[in-house]
């Protein structure tokens, strides 16, 4: 085993960070900060974020082939110019309810963008619950609703060779896979492939690494965990001096780098003290492994 190191990257508190995705032609690391409604960029050149406000909770963000990004806002798919700092909605999902908004999102191998919906929480994790859809948002800018019924719509990826979907809803403490057909973005035959452990806590967000396995950042378990989709075990724990660890991405010059986000919403002055890293982003070193690069939205 290599030796892991863990570094705060961005130590600017988000009050809900998730969402990281890194952007090669940037070489800087893109995240969001849900409830401080902002898009961030941090350039591990400068150490510095840049972050644009946004008029409701952003909850995910992605590349876009043409150039610049494409974000999750309110109940919205919208547009992000960053020199331009202008954001234009592109579609509107769950008209029907009146307080949900979009969690996390990602674009699948084929350029489309997968996000799904929750109903707004009253505390963390706190909420009606079954409020919530999946979505897919086609490059063509239709929008298809998979399924209904979600609690909290997080983590999601695909297997290398592009036949399974990968998937959480949160409050099902399971990590979930479906049969996925690439050419038409259909997803079926829903099972689960790993419950979490009492003390893993909740399963936030997801991403894969180059040999087919599953990285899970466990909300109020402090950790990322290594699980292998195909036996259902997990394979290693690293934790974290945060207990609010929300998601995470590979990234860096050759995807050897992994990096965590983190929340600080519902942590009183107390655990604060305990946690000053809270809502900070972080780096993992040392892994051994890599991630995949992530795919741009085609629309």
């Amino acid at each position: 085993m290599s030796s892991v190191r863990i570094e705060c990257v961005a130590k600017e508190g988000c009050r809900i960070g998730e969402s990281p995705v890194w952007d090669e032609k940037e070489g800087a690391l893109l995240y969001v900060d849900i409830t401080g409604r902002k898009v961030c960029r941090w350039s591990p050149v400068t150490g510095q974020t840049q972050a644009i406000p946004v008029d409701a909770p952003v909850s995910s963000v992605a590349l876009r082939q043409s150039g610049d990004y494409v974000i999750t806002l309110g109940t919205r798919f919208a547009a992000l110019k960053w020199k331009e700092q202008l954001v234009t909605s592109i579609t509107q999902v769950d008209k029907d309810k009146v307080n949900t908004r979009f969690n996390d999102g990602k674009v699948d191998p084929a350029g489309r963008y997968f996000a799904g919906t929750m109903a707004e929480e009253i505390r963390p994790a706190v909420l009606e619950r079954h409020q919530g859809s999946l979505y897919t948002l086609f490059p063509d800018l239709s929008v298809v609703k998979h399924f209904d019924q979600v609690d909290i719509s997080n983590g999601l990826d695909w297997s290398l060779d592009h036949r399974t979907f990968f998937y959480i809803d949160s409050l099902s403490y399971s990590v979930d896979a479906f049969d996925y057909d690439l050419q038409t973005g259909k997803i079926g035959n829903r099972r689960s492939i790993y419950k979490l452990e009492k003390e893993e806590s909740i399963p936030d967000g997801m991403c894969i690494d180059t040999e087919g396995k599953l990285w899970v950042a466990c909300y109020d378990g402090g950790r990322v965990i290594r699980l292998d989709p195909e036996t259902g075990k997990r394979l290693q724990t690293v934790k974290l001096p945060v207990d609010k660890t929300t998601s995470c991405c590979f990234g860096g010059k050759d995807y050897s780098e992994m990096y965590v986000t983190s929340a600080s919403d519902g942590m009183d002055k107390e655990w604060l003290s305990r946690q000053p890293q809270a809502g900070g982003v972080f780096k993992i070193t040392g892994l051994g492994v890599k991630g995949v690069p992530p795919y741009p939205f085609a629309g």
